[in-house]
């Protein structure tokens, strides 16, 4: 791979990278038939952006109508470990040197009339600018999980693929998986009865470090890489928010961003956005209505900013509580369940375990689980192999472009009530406060004491909310049978026995 004369191109990128370009007046977005070619530009060619490339590869081996027409990096790259800018376009199929359909500058490629599809797999402090000015463009987007680094920029990616009718997948690989709308479905039904509480983990052990496993190399550098767009300071989302400050060049910052509270939101928007999503859907919820968050650096003391141990507790309106929690410093799990008045759904390998309760009994010491417990197995038939839920998600995203419709594996809307969770977490970690989630102005609020009283007063009013799981299939296993001496209960006023006794 010729290195020297690639250089004269980033220095000509580079210095028009902050502001010279404009998107086109014109948006070039395409009516596409049942069998045109939709052409594909991938923005930010790391690790995960080159699985896409694979991927889109072989949808186009299959005879799908699929082109690989550009990519974008704001790093020259390195073929030893198969990242960066020259790298990627050389799997793509394009010359290096085709400075309109291989750039550092993404405005470059949502110019091109022949881009109908843009990749987005940079770091997260880009997705919402990026996916913003391509559905200005007319470009329709796949964007890696997360979708966005705040919450503000996840509701305006929302907004904008609602005005320009943008079709978006958010790269939540487990959402390919039929095993979440099955149990969603089963849930729906009545199958477990009210929903009261979900769990879900992410457990990982690196020597290491989490993310220092990305391999830095001394050919990253500022003659190599455009630090300025990498940064993003010059540009913003939300008025007066730069994208990130502005910091001396840093290898570590570069190739291990993860790590930095400016760039990403380490375990909780890494990784426990992909738990999240997958379980509120089959949860049927969305938006949590109070979040805490707790953990803290205990081990991988690197120079990292974000914490080695973290949980979110998120609770919601519908009456249920999902736990999210993870470590990066060992690697046995919790289970992934929902639990139900009448039963819960265990995930395993495959799809799911169905293992019943029954309300009836007394209250006992909790069972030890030295035994398994097994229940009835629905086999969901995930897709199977390498790359194999991410090729799925293509496949849906691509079919979802040629119709014109916007309900993908996963949507923006989805992902941004799944990271609006995780992200509630970071805030409550980071400033020590309890937050509740304002659905109608869309905004985080200071915890109080409504939520607590909010169910207290439900309790004592022995009324039956409205809006609990499972009453679609009616109130099967959702109601409260009281023993016969709590008609004994009750206050007494001026002396007389409620029960009338």
């Amino acid at each position: 791979m010729p290195a020297v004369h690639r250089r004269d191109f980033l220095a000509a990128t580079s210095a028009g990278a902050a502001g010279a370009l404009t998107l086109p007046a014109a948006v070039y977005g395409r009516v596409l038939g049942a069998n045109e070619r939709i052409g594909v530009a991938f923005l930010g060619t790391g690790l995960r952006c080159n699985d896409h490339i694979t991927v889109v590869n072989r949808i186009k081996a299959e005879k799908k109508s699929v082109e690989l027409v550009g990519v974008c990096d704001v790093w020259d790259g390195n073929d030893q470990i198969r990242r960066g800018l020259y790298y990627s376009a050389q799997r793509c199929g394009l010359d290096p040197a085709d400075q309109k359909h291989v750039t550092k500058d993404y405005r470059r490629l949502l110019d091109l009339p022949e881009v109908d599809v843009v990749c987005i797999a940079t770091p997260d402090h880009w997705h919402a600018k990026m996916a913003i000015d391509a559905a200005a463009a007319g470009k329709d987007v796949f964007c890696e999980k997360p979708m966005t680094r705040t919450i503000d920029e996840a509701h305006a990616v929302v907004d904008a693929m609602q005005k320009h009718q943008r079709v978006m997948t958010v790269g939540v690989q487990s959402m390919a998986d039929p095993t979440w709308m099955r149990a969603y479905d089963l849930i729906k039904a009545g199958k477990i009865g009210h929903v009261a509480q979900a769990q879900t983990s992410y457990y990982r052990n690196s020597i290491a470090g989490q993310w220092r496993t990305y391999k830095l190399t001394p050919d990253m550098n500022p003659k190599t890489v455009d630090w300025d767009l990498f940064l993003g300071h010059q540009f913003s989302v939300m008025p007066g928010v730069p994208l990130a400050p502005q910091v001396p060049f840093d290898r570590a910052i570069y190739g291990q961003w993860r790590c930095y509270w400016p760039f990403g939101g380490g375990m909780f928007t890494d990784l426990f956005v992909h738990q999240t999503t997958h379980l509120i859907a089959a949860m049927g919820v969305r938006y949590p209505a109070r979040v805490v968050g707790a953990g803290g650096i205990f081990l991988e003391y690197d120079g990292r900013d974000v914490p080695d141990v973290a949980t979110v507790v998120a609770d919601y309106d519908e009456g249920c509580q999902l736990i999210i929690t993870a470590t990066m410093i060992n690697r046995y799990p919790i289970e992934e369940v929902i639990r139900g008045r009448l039963g819960t759904i265990k995930f395993v390998k495959g799809g799911f375990e169905i293992i019943a309760d029954n309300p009836s009994g007394g209250p006992g010491m909790p069972p030890r689980l030295e035994d398994r417990i097994r229940g009835e197995f629905v086999d969901c038939k995930p897709p199977q192999g390498p790359h194999a839920d991410t090729h799925a998600l293509w496949e849906n995203f691509l079919e979802c472009c040629r119709s014109r419709s916007r309900e993908t594996l996963s949507t923006p809307e989805l992902g941004a009530a799944a990271f609006t969770t995780v992200m509630l977490g970071v805030h409550s970690y980071r400033e020590g406060h309890v937050f509740l989630w304002d659905k109608e102005r869309r905004k985080m609020l200071p915890g109080n004491g409504s939520w607590s009283e909010g169910w207290e007063k439900r309790s004592q009013a022995r009324g039956k909310p409205n809006n609990i799981i499972g009453w679609e299939a009616g109130e099967t296993g959702n109601t409260f049978v009281p023993p016969d001496y709590m008609k004994l209960a009750g206050p007494w006023v001026d002396g007389r026995d409620p029960a009338g006794s």
